[in-house]
């Protein structure tokens, strides 16, 4: 079983002195990363921008993630701009779609996201480097 992918919140550790010697006068740390988002393996979370909220999410903050998606897996996964609410700094519900349509109905990749941008009105910028564009997502006038 391969180990999903994630979005990571750093964090250092710190071990009191008394657990690795009574001599030492330093604290060992080590610095790791815990998932706050996990959403399976080989999907590529290659853009992530977060915003405080928009029209598309209902007015609630969060992460928009664009899933770069990987070729050498059955079925296909990514390919996809996904959000994920969040509430006092944490993933607050589920990962929604809200781009999708970046593979043709035989699988083959008619485009990638790799990169994410919130505009100050709110729209989305999704750059995408196998159709060598850059998408917007916008409300609806």
């Amino acid at each position: 079983m391969l180990p999903a992918d994630s979005v990571t919140q750093r964090a250092r550790i710190s071990m009191p002195t008394s657990c690795c010697s009574s001599t030492s006068t330093a604290s060992p740390a080590i610095t790791t990363a815990f998932p706050i988002a996990v959403m399976g393996s080989h999907v590529a979370p290659l853009g992530l921008s977060f915003s405080e909220g928009g029209s598309w999410s209902g007015g609630q903050a969060g992460a928009v993630i664009g899933l770069h998606g990987s070729w050498n897996r059955k079925p296909q996964v990514g390919y996809k701009v996904v959000f994920v609410p969040f509430a006092d700094g944490k993933p607050a519900g589920a990962m929604q779609d809200l781009l999708t349509g970046f593979l043709d109905a035989e699988g083959n990749a008619r485009g990638r996201p790799v990169g994410i941008a919130i505009q100050q009105d709110g729209g989305i910028l999704v750059a995408d480097d196998v159709g060598n564009a850059v998408w917007r997502l916008a409300p609806a006038r």
